[in-house]
């Protein structure tokens, strides 16, 4: 199994099966499967509704699609290591497309917020994918009132490159980021 691993992480990223284990059987399945101490996942309803659709209308279809380049369609699992559990998620949305772009988001349960995990995840994740030489700018988008969200790319070299209206069930303003190469 493919991990990531920082001072404090580890990053999982999830393949097909595993995706379809947690769609069909929970999260407390791939917990078991990753040998993973059961954490129930507190988010807000925007993060989890972002999760439940990603789940179905990509990361289960793109990780079948490109099961060899998986790694970046998926969810990876933000395990913390010393209490082996799972605090959160963070994924890319693609290779890199012509103009050598992708996004990175992520979520990190409540319980675990303000201790900079989400900023190592984000550094972790980050390194790794702009080994791709192909990758020359990540970006990302955070609630306009996400304050702790929008520290979290300040402090991984992310630039605040604009705002805009985003539909999700109800309009949400964003902050647009981006980090270069």
């Amino acid at each position: 199994m493919f991990v990531l691993t920082s001072s404090r992480l580890q990053l999982i990223p999830l393949d097909n099966s595993l995706l379809s284990l947690w769609r069909q059987f929970g999260r407390e399945a791939i917990e078991k499967e990753l040998n993973l101490r059961p954490n129930n996942i507190a988010l807000e309803k925007f993060y989890a509704n972002e999760m439940n659709d990603a789940m179905v209308n990509y990361w289960l279809p793109m990780t079948h699609k490109f099961p060899l380049d998986f790694m970046w369609y998926t969810n990876w699992e933000i395990i913390l290591t010393a209490s082996s559990c799972s605090i959160g998620g963070i994924g890319l949305a693609g290779l890199p497309d012509n103009a050598g772009t992708t996004e990175i988001g992520y979520a990190l349960d409540e319980k675990f917020r303000g201790n900079g995990y989400a900023a190592e995840a984000v550094d972790t994740l980050s390194k790794w994918a702009f080994q791709d030489a192909d990758l020359q700018i990540l970006r990302a988008e955070t609630p306009c009132e996400n304050v702790a969200s929008q520290r979290v790319l300040r402090v991984n070299n992310f630039i605040q490159t604009g705002q805009k209206s985003i539909d999700c069930p109800e309009p949400i303003e964003v902050f647009t980021w981006e980090r270069h190469r």
